[in-house]
């Protein structure tokens, strides 16, 4: 069996690692380019009431001129209104109805007690009215038609149609009351008895045919024209200097809707698609050199890597379906939801890089691209400014409200530009930018389930962390009190210097809440915890105290394991002891045994050494809070002279070399060490 060295092992992994790296580098342009538009890209930028800056555009071939939205929209209501309604002339319907009355006449005429030689007066009388009603017809209006009194209408009877006056014909009703006026003037007549009879075989004979009146609808609508007059070739389409105006702005329009359609024809697609891949693939390789030159922890970490190229394709895919479904307004889009989260998982800096980078791939497909642009940037900078230090959860939504504002001032100044006056400003635009604000809330569960899929830990779950009701702080507090004491005091020593001297202020909190957990399974073996004289390791060997006192780094290990604790908190407990020696029981061993042979590791805590600001700042805090408490008269001069001793020892045994805390970083520690220390024991400064 071939037996392959670990140094060759480490090279195949970290070249498989790179090419993973590649794959998804590339999957991730590919799928950019895949779900952008396809056809080639207009060139020129316009809005109206703008001045045309550029060069005089003459147009290199004839095209139509587009109407307005405004103008179809006439025109479809005018040829709508043209279309006479068509109702169905039933002939049938007054032969059957006549006959029935003859029946009905016959059955009844012998209960109504009349004289049987007028019978065949009265069936006369009520055949003609019948027949007369019949003829004109009885119809029974469409709900879309009952508004309008003067309608006319289109009357299909054996295939002809003929236009009628919806006043010329009866209704039911009319109807009615004109065969009760043709019998008043009869008095030889029992006229109740014959209306009877005649009201019973009333019924419409007129019936609106919908698929027929819309067929002619839909041929009147096809039939319109959606252009009005021609551009021809060589003709000025914008002069220099010129304002667009209605009638210069709907041509540019056509012309671009004219150019798109010749690209879409004429023009080579896998041209455009390789355009396309050269600029997603330029923008996309931009970040990860910025990643390898600046965030070296992140481009060494594919996961990571994979999580920034997710978020950056999603939201350009986004903008495509978008685009594709032809939503009024693409600023429906949350395009403030990227910085977003990549500030919470990550950093300012990089949150704002990556949103500059996919708004610069977005202006490529989007109209307008430069007013665009300008709402996206600054919006997007606010959302990272306003949740630089995130405290609260509450922050969300007063980063969503100065989104909010932001938007409105953009909004406000580029109408003003454009129309320059107050009064023609359509504010419902701005419902879309409000809609966007509202969906930039769907960071926080989108967040959520990043950092569970990829085992990132976000400055909202250290918030929750550092809450000192969660149950891991609680069974401290009853269980170690001078402990979490001790803890509360080093997380306020650590923050304030972190926050001095740059770091997440969060993370450091989170850590020294939780760097002495391991404390809690022998709580009195730690003298912040011992209320009386009885110390346990009096009897016992120094080795074993040193041991116990040990134990407590990876008894906190596996309590933080156990309690789900996040790897970048567990890191703290890992090194806020460094592998610095136990040394009260390390020299008291010496002092007592100087004959014995003691291997020094036995006193030595396993490491590692702090590798970040974070952990250094908090060892130094450590030390120096433990440190204090066994000052027995805290005045300026002690305090001062006890942090310059444990920082100096720190450094002299390079438990800060891997931890990137420079000298003056030191000097600010150092300076902000002593002033919160001699606040603490209320130490006077003189002055």
């Amino acid at each position: 069996m071939v037996q392959i060295s670990t140094s060759r092992r480490r090279a195949l992994l970290r070249k498989y690692a790179r090419n993973i790296k590649f794959l998804m580098i590339l999957g991730s342009i590919c799928l950019i380019v895949a779900a952008l538009p396809k056809q080639a890209q207009f060139r020129y930028e316009f809005e109206k009431g703008r001045i045309w800056n550029q060069k005089d555009l003459v147009s290199p071939y004839s095209f139509a001129i587009l109407k307005t939205p405004q103008e179809i929209e006439n025109d479809r209501k005018t040829a709508l209104a043209s279309i006479t309604p068509l109702y169905r002339f039933d002939r049938d319907m007054g032969k059957q109805q006549t006959e029935g009355f003859r029946n009905d006449l016959e059955i009844k005429w012998h209960t109504a007690g009349l004289p049987d030689n007028q019978k065949e007066k009265y069936q006369a009388i009520g055949v003609n009215l019948l027949t007369d009603v019949y003829n004109k017809g009885i119809i029974k209006v469409n709900q879309r038609h009952q508004r309008n009194e003067a309608l006319n209408i289109s009357v299909l009877n054996n295939n002809i149609s003929v236009e009628r006056n919806i006043n010329d014909l009866f209704t039911r009703d009319r109807a009615l009351n004109y065969c009760e006026q043709q019998l008043n003037v009869r008095k030889d007549i029992d006229k109740a008895f014959l209306l009877d009879l005649i009201s019973d075989r009333l019924l419409v004979n007129l019936t609106f045919d919908d698929k027929l009146t819309a067929k002619s609808e839909k041929e009147a609508l096809d039939n319109l024209s959606v252009t009005r007059g021609m551009v021809q070739s060589g003709e000025t389409i914008v002069a220099k200097g010129a304002v667009v105006n209605d009638d210069i702005f709907q041509k540019l329009q056509s012309y671009k809707k004219a150019f798109e359609d010749n690209a879409r024809i004429d023009g080579d697609v896998n041209l455009v698609l390789f355009g396309r891949f050269l600029l997603v693939g330029l923008a996309i390789t931009l970040l990860i050199v910025f990643l390898y030159l600046f965030r070296r922890d992140i481009y060494g970490d594919n996961r990571l890597v994979g999580l920034i190229l997710m978020v950056v394709t999603a939201m350009l895919a986004t903008l495509s379906i978008a685009i594709m479904l032809q939503i009024p307004t693409l600023y429906y889009i949350p395009y403030c939801i990227v910085p977003i989260i990549i500030r919470i998982l990550f950093d300012t800096r990089l949150a704002l890089y990556i949103h500059l980078l996919v708004v610069l791939i977005a202006g490529f497909f989007v109209p307008n691209s430069f007013e665009f642009a300008y709402y996206q940037i600054t919006a997007g900078m606010v959302a990272i400014y306003t949740i630089k230090n995130l405290i609260r959860r509450e922050q969300f939504l007063t980063s969503a409200l100065i989104i909010t504002a932001t938007y409105f001032v953009a909004f406000l100044g580029i109408s003003f530009i454009r129309q320059g006056s107050l009064a023609t400003i359509d504010w419902l635009d701005f419902i879309p930018f409000t809609v966007s604000v509202l969906l930039t809330l769907l960071a926080y569960p989108l967040i959520y389930a990043f950092e569970k899929l990829f085992g990132l830990t976000s400055d909202i779950t250290l918030i929750e962390l550092t809450n000192t009701n969660s149950p891991l702080l609680r069974e401290m507090a009853f269980t170690a009190p001078g402990t979490f004491q001790h803890s509360l005091q080093v997380a306020n020593l650590a923050e304030n210097a972190i926050y001095a001297i740059g770091g997440n202020a969060l993370l450091v909190r989170a850590g020294a809440l939780y760097h002495d957990i391991g404390k809690i399974e022998n709580p009195l073996f730690f003298i912040e915890n011992q209320t009386s004289s009885f110390n346990p390791h009096d009897k016992l060997p120094y080795e074993e105290s040193a041991q116990i006192i040990i134990r407590h780094v990876s008894k906190g290990i596996d309590m933080a394991r156990k309690s789900n604790l996040p790897d970048i908190v567990t890191d703290f407990i890992r090194t806020h002891h460094g592998n610095t020696r136990v040394d009260y029981f390390y020299q008291s061993f010496l002092k007592n045994f100087p004959e014995k042979f003691i291997d020094e590791n036995i006193f030595r805590y396993p490491g590692p050494i702090p590798f970040s600001k974070e952990t250094g700042v908090l060892m130094l805090a450590d030390s120096v809070e433990a440190a204090s408490r066994s000052l027995k008269e805290p005045n300026q001069k002690s305090i001062s002279d006890l942090v310059d001793r444990i920082v100096k020892y720190k450094l002299d045994q390079d438990q800060l070399k891997d931890s990137n805390i420079t000298l003056k970083d030191i000097e600010t520690i150092k300076t902000i060490f002593k002033r919160m220390l001699m606040s603490i024991y209320h130490v006077r400064i003189e002055y």
